[in-house]
């Protein structure tokens, strides 16, 4: 049995880590794929390579961090994969659902963002990560992060406006 350094065996720790951060990986995913049904396989992939994977981290952050980047990675090569590229996608009425309310418009527009802006825009301000932590996190500069997020905020006041305006 491999026990780790507080006494719990693999599988309990991973139980654990699952139930901790599943929620949010699920909202990564979907946030990237659009669907419930791909965000929930995209989720079991990151879960599956988590499992498997050998690091040891340091800190819950850590952690939390690895998934993120994995859940991203994989959903991003899923959205590459020829086949998908096949398919044509609703416009994400299931996503905003019914009531049009400012937080499910805004969440819209964000999804609608490219993915270095939408993974940026979703690490600071879902996942509460600084620039920093995001440019560590994605391998990039930080000024090149906070000019992620300054277009990202440039591009979704331009379509706020214009979806206001045709209210």
């Amino acid at each position: 049995m491999n026990h780790s350094l507080d006494g719990t065996n693999k599988e309990e720790q991973f139980a654990r880590d699952y139930e901790v951060y599943v929620n949010d990986i699920y909202r990564l995913c979907f946030s990237f794929l659009k669907n419930q049904m791909d965000a929930e396989d995209a989720v079991q992939e990151t879960f599956i390579k988590f499992y498997r994977c050998r690091n040891i981290f340091c800190t819950e952050e850590h952690k939390k961090a690895w998934l993120v980047v994995a859940a991203s990675n994989h959903c991003k090569d899923v959205l590459k994969h020829w086949w998908r590229k096949r398919i044509e996608f609703d416009s994400g009425e299931e996503i905003v659902g019914e009531s049009k309310d400012m937080v499910d418009e805004m969440l819209e527009l964000v999804m609608q963002l490219p993915d270095k802006y939408k993974t940026a825009v979703y690490l600071y301000y879902y996942e509460g990560y600084d620039s920093k932590q995001i440019a560590k996190l994605l391998n990039k500069p930080d000024s090149t992060i906070r000019t992620y997020l300054q277009k990202a905020r440039k591009m979704l006041k331009k379509e706020w406006i214009v979806s206001e305006g045709s209210k």
